[in-house]
């Protein structure tokens, strides 16, 4: 939930999505925790779970 709140704040402010170290340093998660709630990975899963754009330099 947070993560998510994050990342659609964060997108309505600067029109991108944060990188994964932006999203770690904020939102109080490890990288690898981040990893294990998204397993397709935070640009990939979590971007699209809060219905963001797939951010740019995300495979």
């Amino acid at each position: 939930q947070k993560v998510i709140e994050f990342l659609q704040d964060y997108y309505k402010k600067n029109g991108i999505a944060p990188m994964v170290r932006i999203l770690s340093k904020v939102t109080g998660f490890k990288l690898k925790e981040i990893y294990e709630l998204f397993p397709s990975g935070p640009g990939k899963g979590a971007c699209k779970m809060a219905g963001l754009p797939k951010p740019t330099g995300c495979v």
